[in-house]
């Protein structure tokens, strides 16, 4: 990939290549996301008043090589917001051409600009290509480790 990518807002007119991306991050996951959850996810992206919020990454060609999904809330310790980022997919053939950090270093500057508290995310243990790029951002594992129940483990 030559030039520079740049990051924005999702937009209405981004729903196609948006929806190919975010079939190919389900797929990845091996996870089948009904249409109407994707409907609603989109939906909720293009809702001002929707704490879920949407990116996308262009490359010079003009063409959609990265999406990422992140959510706001209201944090325990202090008044500041946190920003979950909880989807970030970058197009496999535009992998370690420096979208999925063009994506988290605009996530960070709009926390910033925000005066949001931090951004956090994870990933899977075997996802050793994003690892490798977060261990970069940064600078490796914190000391908290996720656990995970749904009401039908229970």
């Amino acid at each position: 990939m030559t030039g520079k990518v740049v990051v924005r807002q999702v937009q209405p007119v981004d729903r196609a290549d948006w929806q190919v991306l975010w079939a190919n991050y389900c797929a990845f996951y091996k996870t089948d996301v009904p249409a109407s959850t994707s409907d609603l996810l989109w939906g909720r992206l293009g809702d001002p008043n929707s704490p879920v919020k949407g990116l996308v990454a262009i490359d010079a060609a003009g063409e959609i090589v990265g999406i990422c999904h992140y959510v706001l809330h209201p944090h325990t310790w202090s008044p500041d917001l946190l920003c979950y980022l909880e989807d970030l997919y970058t197009r496999q053939d535009r992998r370690g051409a420096g979208v999925g950090r063009a994506l988290i270093d605009h996530l960070c500057d709009l926390a910033a600009a925000g005066g949001w508290r931090r951004v956090y995310w994870h990933t899977e243990e075997g996802n050793s290509t994003a690892r490798r790029l977060y261990d970069k951002v940064t600078g490796g594992r914190d000391r908290f480790v996720r656990y995970c129940v749904t009401p039908a483990d229970r």
